[in-house]
């Protein structure tokens, strides 16, 4: 063992240390459950499996606890085989002197290669009682929070894509020839940079928004402190604290192991891009400190099992810390509203290509033929940008950008945070959502409800205690209740022995805390916990077993090696596996005979249609002839265990629905998306929650397997496409599949089970989840799971949308897009919420559409083909799109649904886009007709009144438009020229306030649906419009900044003369809301928006 240094922290210096001299078996057993706790632990490292997986990716023999084969996926950092030893100092970073690299960084620790007792000796720390609270306090002072080094962002790149993204790229080249051939500005910024500079400040304020939702998921790790378990905050780890890992945690630090389950696995996916699990171990299995299966990594999720481990590296100096700054993102599929987006821009970005390269033709082969002297080259470029900046509407990035941020803001101020923006649109699109019945449709409060024997079914649970405080209290009695107290790996919390049991705090699993609550009950109020009898062995509860093992010595065995064995699981698992059992009549051991076996299933299904899970305890003793502690003994134990087992007792386990869930489900119902309950509990018991729930609301049975696959049979026999709506009987109803059945099902049989409106999915894995959301999705469906556990996590993955509760494990946190801060009922809002995004989207790109692009490309088309001299600016069409228009259109993100979004059909994002043939028509060819005709009549209304220049003189005037025309020097001209630009403009503004009046509501009147009366009010329209008016009498009144931008003030009757014209295009629009309404079936109904 090395010398200890002063100046060298404890775990810097064990990571130093030579170790002592090890030897290790090369083996193939598996590791089959845990030695017992306290100084038992010690002794389970002689289980782990211990060959060596050092020359790459082996695999290993099945464990019968997850049937799946496990291989070992290396790390993407190599390190040398062979350690060195070199003497090295350490900063408090972890880092190595001299600038060492990650290689021989990694190479040169030797945290796996130590003992249990060295490990702990050189990190000063006991493994019974931790570290003291003064001992971590400094220690946490030393070296620092346990947080990983954040990248810095790299501001010049966003801002790059910013500037050369979507429509910024073809803007940006716009402003650089402006800058050339325009005039270039004195005194910078230019206006499309300044808007583009608004583009990064809501962009990073968006960006902000969702760390700060990120941040508010809980974190939090079980350590051991001055001997007593406590929660910390995973940033408060210090090297050398105790922590105790659960299946579904994440891991916090790095840490040693230094006992485990026999069972636990790691998820290192988030290291090494693979998904295959890794098992755990106690012993060093590989010198190469990444390989080794006796560390767990930070950032790794616990897949199954449990254990304990002492923390070795934290922050900086974790594995994940080291690697961090290496480590690229991962490119993320785009969301369906980004590829709308996307849609919309390559349709505007190809009409703007083909009307520039129509301009620049046009004036190749014309205008520089025939007028030669009406545009030059730099009028040219000037008029070519100026169809780029006038068919772009620059503002609408911001207004989707924002659009989704406040909505997002919206759906955490009630208690929702979504994981990411494109998340927030995709719940529109839901049409079935797959729901976890634990701990998502209910509380997750499980209380035993119902207590019997093979043969004799008690009152309530209190009979049981009534016998048990008797004088002379029956065997069997007794049996049950020492098993349940046996049997469990529950246990009451700390803080509240001063309580009576049956009221104070249990630490476990909801159904081992109902069976603790249930032994509570029995207890004495003196009475502090469970019994103190050592537990020499255990193997815990995990999902795919379905059972919980707990061994104990037999203090009454002459030698010692005897055993009481307890056994608690699901009937179905370990019935089979049961001879005997614990007869009430007879206060003995009874054979379990046919009858004694219908008797049991009676019970379980009379319990399970009153919508109680059922578990069953059962006993036997061992004599094992393996030596205690060692790999023969595990497998002897998991080979034998579950045979010829005595029925001790059933219990019936009520976890009550949450209040909200039955309302919730009847509302995702109106909202058109089908609710199905996936669940791992027993059938029966499934459905008679979904009957009380309203998952199932037929009177009748469900269909089973045998009716689907009648059903199909019949489809194929009668020649029939399976996928065809013809195979979809309108009686069809609800469906009840177990897991053994899914298994089974053809793709003829899943065509049939899509079909079905109602659906429960019972004794389900969670691969099967995982295939049940796959089925659904290749026909076409969107779907959304929700879940809290371990085994929900690959299915949410796989959905379009994961759910998870703030309640759930941190696995199914992170495999979620959505978390629910409160109630499961929030799942409604969220849908409301992501329609009401999709809907406000629509009415912003139809509100921008009209000005912001259509009425501003027409000026340029007039000034090129028919000599007109330009009636709008490129600068006044900047101000419209990314000033006044912006504005306004951030009153439509504000607004409320025009009716109920929920009575609506989930959008079918194949066929419903963003941007539709029908708003282009509306925008275009309605709006925008009116809006440009009325623009433009402004225009040459000004030169008529104003110059004396008729419109027919200003068709076709070309170079003619000069000094000299109608007696007007060139300068005056000019003025005049500007001054009708912002006539145009003023014109263009007033107009879109009858626009955005029109667009706010798709169906109903304004009458019906007032921006002032309280059920629509919308106050920020209002301020919106006073808004977009302070600009435009900024932009063309104030001296400054006509000079600066050549603009021009406007005469007062042009300031009131559009606004009943606005009103006119309000009247317009009315008048098509009407006839949508009086012939809904009509032809102005089939084009509407």
């Amino acid at each position: 063992m090395a010398n200890k240094s002063a100046d060298v922290p404890p775990d810097l210096e064990a990571g130093n240390a030579r170790p002592a001299g090890i030897t290790f078996e090369d083996t193939t057993h598996e590791p089959r459950g845990r030695v017992g706790r306290t100084t038992q632990r010690r002794d389970s490292r002689s289980r782990s499996r211990r060959r060596s997986l050092s020359t790459g990716s082996a695999g290993a023999a099945g464990s019968p606890y997850s049937g799946v084969p496990i291989e070992y996926r290396t790390l993407s950092i190599q390190v040398a085989e062979s350690q060195a030893f070199a003497d090295e100092s350490f900063d408090l970073k972890g880092k190595p002197a001299g600038q060492k690299d990650d290689q021989d960084y990694f190479a040169n620790l030797n945290f796996h290669q130590l003992p249990n007792d060295q490990i702990c000796q050189q990190l000063n720390v006991a493994s019974d009682q931790g570290l003291s609270e003064e001992n971590a306090a400094r220690r946490l002072a030393r070296d620092g929070q346990n947080t990983l080094p954040k990248p810095k962002t790299n501001y010049a790149l966003k801002l790059f894509w910013y500037v050369f993204g979507g429509f910024c790229s073809v803007l940006w080249i716009g402003v650089i020839i402006f800058f050339i051939c325009w005039r270039p500005l004195s005194d910078p910024p230019s206006p499309t940079m300044l808007a583009l500079a608004i583009l990064v400040i809501i962009d990073w304020s968006t960006v902000r928004t969702m760390s700060s939702i990120m941040d508010l998921l809980p974190s939090e790790t079980m350590v051991l402190r001055d001997g007593k378990k406590k929660r910390v905050s995973a940033i408060e780890l210090v090297s050398g604290d105790i922590v105790f890992l659960e299946i579904g945690n994440k891991v916090p630090a790095d840490i040693r192991l230094l006992s485990h389950s026999g069972d636990i696995r790691f998820d290192r996916s988030v290291l090494t891009g693979e998904s295959e699990e890794i098992e755990g171990a106690v012993d060093c299995t590989d010198p190469n400190f990444l390989e080794s299966r006796n560390i767990a990594l930070m950032g790794c999720l616990v897949c199954n099992g449990s254990g304990m481990g002492v923390v070795i590296l934290t922050g900086a100096r974790s594995v994940m810390g080291r690697i961090a700054a290496a480590t690229a993102g991962v490119k993320e599929k785009p969301t369906l509203i980004q590829r709308e987006i996307s849609r919309f821009v390559r349709i505007i970005v190809v009409l703007t290509v083909v009307l520039a390269l129509l301009i620049l033709l046009t004036w190749v082969g014309w205008l520089r033929v025939k007028h030669k002297d009406y545009m030059n080259v730099v009028a040219m470029l000037n008029n070519v940008m100026g169809c780029v900046v006038a068919f772009i509407p620059e503002g609408m990035p911001v207004g989707v950008a924002l659009t989704l941020m406040m909505v997002a803001r919206r759906m955490k101020a009630v208690n929702i945070l979504p994981k990411g923006l494109g998340t927030v649109e995709t719940l529109g699109c839901v049409n079935v959502i797959c729901s976890d019945k634990t701990g998502t449709l209910t509380k997750n409060e499980m209380r035993v409800n119902s207590v019997a024997l093979v043969d004799h079914e008690y009152k309530t649970p209190e009979e049981v205690y009534h016998d048990l405080r008797s004088k002379l209290p029956s065997k069997a009695s007794t049996a049950l209740f020492r098993a349940a107290d046996l049997c469990n790996d529950a246990s009451f919390d700390p803080t509240s022995f001063h309580l009576h049991p049956r009221d104070r705090d249990v630490q476990g699993n909801a159904t081992d805390s109902a069976v603790l609550r249930f032994v509570g009950g029995g207890m004495n109020a003196v009475e502090d916990g469970q019994s103190k009898k050592p537990r020499d062995f255990e193997v815990p509860f995990n999902s795919k077993n379905k059972w919980m093992l707990t061994m104990y010595r037999n203090a009454s065995s002459a030698k010692g090696d005897e055993y009481q064995v307890y056994v608690k699981g699901a009937p179905d698992v370990l019935l089979p596996a049961c001879t005997h059992y614990w007869s009430q009549k007879t206060d003995s051991v009874q054979p379990l005979d046919v009858s004694a076996r219908a008797s049991f299933k009676a019970f379980q299904d009379q319990r399970s249609r009153h919508a109680e899970r059922v578990i069953v305890l059962c006993e036997k003793t061992m004599r094992p002839t393996s030596i205690h502690g060692s790999n023969a003994f595990s497998d002897e134990i998991a080979v034998n265990a579950i045979s010829d087992l005595t029925v001790v007792g059933i219990m019936g386990i009520i976890d009550p629905p949450r209040m909200e869930t039955a309302h919730t489900i009847s509302e995702c119902r109106r909202a058109g998306s089908r609710f199905f309950m996936v669940t791992g509990d027993y059938g029966l018991t499934a459905a008679a929650i979904a009957t009380q729930i309203g998952i199932f609301t037929g009177s009748r049975d469900p269909d089973t397997y045998d009716h689907v696959h009648a059903a199909a049979n019949a489809a194929a026999l009668s020649g029939s496409d399976s996928n065809e709506k013809s195979i979809i009987p309108t009686e069809r109803g609800s469906l009840l599949l177990e897991g053994n059945q899914i298994a089974r099902l053809t793709n003829q049989d899943w065509d049939i089970v899509c079909s079905y409106p109602e659906i429960v999915f019972a004794r389900t894995t969670p691969e099967q989840k995982l295939r049940i959301v796959t089925e659904f999705r290749e026909r076409d469906n969107v779907v959304a799971v929700t879940g809290d556990g371990v085994n929900d996590a690959p299915a949410m993955r796989a959905a379009d949308v994961g759910i998870s509760l703030v309640s759930g494990s941190d696995v199914a946190i992170e495999a979620s897009d959505l978390v629910l801060l409160d109630r499961f009922d929030e799942i409604v809002e969220a849908i409301r919420l992501g329609r009401l995004v999709f809907q406000n989207l629509q009415k912003v790109i139809a509100y921008l559409l009209p000005a912001g692009s259509w009425s501003e490309i027409w000026p340029v088309i007039l000034n090129v083909f028919f000599g007109v001299p330009l009636p709008l600016s490129s600068f006044l069409m900047i101000i419209i799109c990314v000033f006044t228009d912006l504005f306004l259109s951030l009153s439509l993100i504000m607004e409320k649904e025009e009716f109920d979004l929920l009575s609506l059909p989930p959008r079918n994002h194949k066929k419903d886009h963003l941007i539709t043939f029908r708003i282009y028509a509306q925008a275009y060819l309605f709006m925008g007709f009116m809006e440009t005709i009325t623009a433009h009549s402004m225009f040459f209304l000004y030169m008529w009144k104003y110059a004396g220049i008729p419109i027919k003189d200003l068709f076709f005037a070309f170079e003619k438009y000069s000094d000299g025309f109608y007696g007007y020097t060139a300068e005056e001209l000019a003025h005049f020229n500007i001054t009708g630009q912002c006539v145009y403009f003023v014109t263009l503004v007033i107009l879109q306030w009858g626009n955005i009046l029109s667009v706010r509501n798709r169906r109903l009147s304004i009458l019906q649906a007032d921006p002032i009366r309280k059920k629509r009010r919308n106050p920020w329209l209002i301020a919106s419009i006073l808004i977009s008016l302070a600009i435009a009498v900024f932009v063309t009144e104030v001296p400054g900044i006509q000079t600066l931008f050549v603009t021009a003030s406007v005469p007062i009757e042009f300031w009131l003369i559009p606004l009943p014209l606005a009103l006119g295009i309000l009247c317009m629009d009315e008048l098509r809301k009407l006839m949508v309404r009086l012939f809904p079936k009509g032809p102005i109904a089939r084009i509407a928006w």
